[in-house]
């Protein structure tokens, strides 16, 4: 008997199924009620509903809910610090079964043999890795990266059966300005979900760049924002991050009108946040808690997000999808106490059941380098006036103010200045060994002495440094690039923290219990220094960002991201 026969015979109840699970109250997103039924399951696909059915093994739940494994629509996964296989030992307990995942990072690195690595990664894990392929790499000519995406590689990703769709949009000024390049990008997608990335992107810009074929957005942090996009047709993908947070500033958005066009996504979360606070998981009961219909937030974790990616096979609790499920006691505060991933118990009580291998030390070798040219690195900066731009960070949020303050000179060059939270920050180029460097001011850090480093740098991903001193940011940055790359935290000379990222100078291929022990104490560190924000390296990685506003550093510059182009440090 073929595989669809044995199907169908489960179905009918004409055949015993492999697992039937009994005494649940299954949230059907579908139609928003709660059934008392039955979930029969063959072969890792839901074959029936209701009751009846015969199994092979029988799992009475007592009366707990059942809902579809959450999805998170869209997440880097390299901004945990680890691999595909440690990622999902942190979020499968949770609840969560399917990840759409942009692998931008890696392939800002490592090109397209950085992709193929995390699908090979992947393999065997009971998390449905969606990957999507990116779209910007490099993300402008504004910066100088590792790896080049072109539209002859997306093509090739899609033979290969690697890339699902189209990776977030982000230089969407190419877009909207109708460049041939980005234009064949999405031509290559035809059919398949584009994904966007368009901060305050608004009025005509946006309607050219909805037109162009871009589906969705992440990247709304205000209300009128918010609602635009939505009436413009886009699906609005609220972000929870690290170091992006707009769920509660969004959730007044959602009404029963809209609310079918909106999904949750994580976007950039640590090991540490995914471990001690959670994944799509934790947005859902902010959400509920927040005054969503329950059965509304489960289905912007799981139906909506399967819909707008096409992902036909997961989503809902219906015959022919896969088994993926999470149950859980507390409707209104949904904890999982069993993850079921394609059929088989994955994790129960927020342990996970399935064995994790690390990839083998072949693999990880050429994803990229950190070849810093070392004798071209200077970071003192000659007064050329007494008026500098300077980046103003904020707490919890990409976006950065584009401020004109008054540089402190000493020795007929500008410094660092402790007092008005003036630091001094760097870009390095350390793929090519070019000598490419950028040199400029930021406020909103807090550092009272001291520096920290890391090649964690979106998107190209260079060596960059923030400190008072040139001496601390030096040696924090040498410390850095040290095991072919990682973060860092130096006094002087003195390196008082560091973690090595050796797989592109992203990830670590630790496990990542270990992973959040070591990023904890870095960030300790770093408070030690004066750091007033919860995680100065989240931050730091996007102060090197040219597509969100306003001013940010490459090793080409100070950007003005509004005006998308260069401009001095000196007013």
């Amino acid at each position: 008997m073929d595989d669809i026969s044995r199907l169908l015979a489960a179905a009918r109840g004409d055949a015993p199924s492999d697992l039937l699970i009994t005494g649940g109250r299954v949230i059907n997103v579908f139609n928003g009620e709660i059934e008392s039924v039955d979930v029969a399951i063959l072969g890792g696909r839901i074959v029936g509903i209701g009751s009846g059915y015969q199994a092979k093994q029988i799992v009475d739940v007592k009366g707990s809910f059942i809902a579809p494994g959450f999805i998170d629509a869209h997440v880097h996964i390299e901004s945990s610090l680890c691999t595909p296989t440690q990622f999902a030992a942190a979020v499968v307990p949770r609840g969560v079964t399917t990840v759409v995942a942009d692998p931008h990072e890696i392939a800002n690195v490592a090109g397209a043999e950085g992709i193929r690595f995390m699908a090979r990664n992947a393999t065997g894990l009971p998390l449905n890795l969606v990957l999507m392929a990116p779209s910007c790499v490099p993300a402008t000519s504004m910066s100088s990266g590792g790896g080049a995406i072109e539209a002859d590689d997306l093509r090739e990703l899609l033979k290969q059966g690697i890339a699902h769709g189209l990776a977030e949009v982000m230089n969407y000024a190419a877009v909207t300005g109708g460049d041939a390049a980005m234009l064949a990008k999405i031509a290559t997608m035809a059919g398949r979900p584009v994904d966007g990335h368009c901060p305050s992107l608004t009025g005509m810009s946006l309607n050219a760049y909805v037109a162009a074929g871009v589906g969705s957005d992440h990247e709304a942090t205000t209300v009128q924002e918010a609602k635009e996009k939505l009436a413009r047709g886009l699906y609005l993908l609220v972000r929870e991050a690290t170091n992006a947070r707009n769920l509660a500033t969004l959730l007044p958005v959602i009404t029963p009108a809209n609310s079918r066009r909106i999904c949750f996504c994580t976007d950039d979360r640590t090991s540490c946040d995914l471990l001690d606070v959670g994944s799509i998981d934790e947005m859902v009961r902010r959400a509920i808690a927040g005054g969503i219909d329950p059965v509304d937030a489960i289905r912007m974790a799981t139906l909506n997000p399967a819909e707008w990616f096409g992902l036909r096979d997961v989503g809902a609790i219906g015959p022919g999808r896969r088994g993926d499920l999470v149950v859980f006691d507390d409707l209104r505060r949904p904890q999982a106490r069993a993850v079921f991933s394609n059929g088989v118990l994955t994790a129960r009580d927020g342990v996970l059941l399935h064995q994790m291998n690390r990839p083998a030390p072949a693999e990880t070798v050429p994803l990229g380098k950190c070849d810093v040219a070392w004798d071209s690195v200077r970071f003192a900066v000659p007064a050329k006036s007494d008026r500098i731009r300077v980046i103003g960070s904020h707490q919890d949020q990409l976006t950065t103010d584009h401020r004109v303050l008054g540089n402190k000179i000493v020795g007929n060059r500008a410094v660092a200045d402790v007092s008005r939270d003036l630091l001094k920050m760097a870009v390095i180029e350390r793929h090519r060994h070019s000598g490419s460097i950028g040199v400029g001011f930021i406020q909103g850090f807090g550092m009272k002495r001291g520096a920290i480093a890391g090649t964690v740098a979106h998107d190209h991903h260079n060596l960059v440094t923030i400190g008072s001193d040139d001496d601390s940011m030096l040696a924090a940055a040498h410390a850095a690039a040290a095991d072919g790359g990682g973060l860092a935290v130096a006094v002087g000379d003195n390196v008082v923290a560091r973690l090595p990222l050796p797989i592109g100078g992203l990830m670590s291929d630790e496990p990542i219990g270990e992973v959040a022990a070591s990023y904890r104490r870095l960030i300790g560190a770093a408070r030690e220094l004066g750091s007033v924000l919860n995680d100065p390296f989240m931050a730091m990685s996007f102060m090197a960002l040219e597509v969100i506003p306003s001013l940010k550093l490459t090793d080409h510059g100070l950007i003005d991201v509004e005006k998308f182009q260069i401009v001095d440090l000196f007013v």
